[in-house]
């Protein structure tokens, strides 16, 4: 199991100055940035394409986590790596040839991550687990913030976890991670944990204390 890392995602942030929440996460010390970038055609919502990742990019220390909730993605993967991203995560159902884009997220040098959809079963991920560094288990229906978790991901991703074995591939749930989740999530076997209100509620003066509550919280299940 790696530590427990929370990332603080961007789409919850203040939208008129999203280089200065990324300052701010880090102030508060976070080293992961969760950039949510959606089509409005794979989701029902349209956000960051890569000149907007880009332009974040110089204002973020540490990790760029870029979920890509778009369809098709292959033709998208080198502009957004060239945004600056460290990790690329692809939807399996975005398109048919899912290994095909795995091996175009890592041939730009960036770490592949594999999302999937609630209603998404773990039997195809088993075929693609040499071929990633993380998944990232949607705990919500994607394409908006705010969603409360659907209680079969903590069963999925204990699921996941006895799939990976010793294999270093991270978990991450995305959508639906708060106070009262990150529990059952953590003790599951997610390392991972996206979150966008139970970060960004306060202001960037509470940021600190919010993040620090929710890793404190995760280590103590798993301590």
């Amino acid at each position: 199991m790696h530590p427990v890392t929370i990332c603080p995602s961007i789409l919850s942030g203040d939208f008129s100055a999203l280089g200065s929440e990324c300052r701010a996460l880090a102030e508060a010390g976070s080293d992961w940035v969760h950039v949510d970038v959606m089509d409005g055609h794979f989701v029902p919502n349209l956000t960051f394409g890569p000149q907007m990742c880009a332009v974040l990019r110089p204002h973020i220390q540490g990790t760029m986590d870029v979920h890509l909730m778009i369809a098709p993605v292959d033709p998208y993967v080198e502009a957004y790596a060239k945004s600056g991203a460290d990790i690329l995560s692809a939807h399996i159902e975005a398109g048919p040839h899912v290994h095909r884009t795995l091996q175009a997220i890592r041939g730009t040098g960036c770490k592949a991550g594999l999302a999937i959809n609630p209603g998404t079963g773990l039997d195809a991920v088993a075929h693609l687990l040499d071929d990633i560094d993380l998944v990232n288990v949607m705990g919500v229906n994607p394409g908006f913030g705010g969603q409360k978790l659907i209680p079969a991901t903590i069963a999925k991703v204990r699921q996941l976890r006895a799939m990976i074995a010793d294999r270093p591939i991270r978990i991450q749930v995305d959508g639906g991670v708060n106070a009262r989740t990150i529990h059952a999530l953590a003790s599951a076997g997610a390392d991972l944990l996206v979150a966008g209100a139970a970060v960004f509620e306060g202001g960037p003066e509470a940021y600190r204390r919010n993040i620090e509550s929710l890793r404190a919280t995760a280590e103590g299940v798993l301590a």
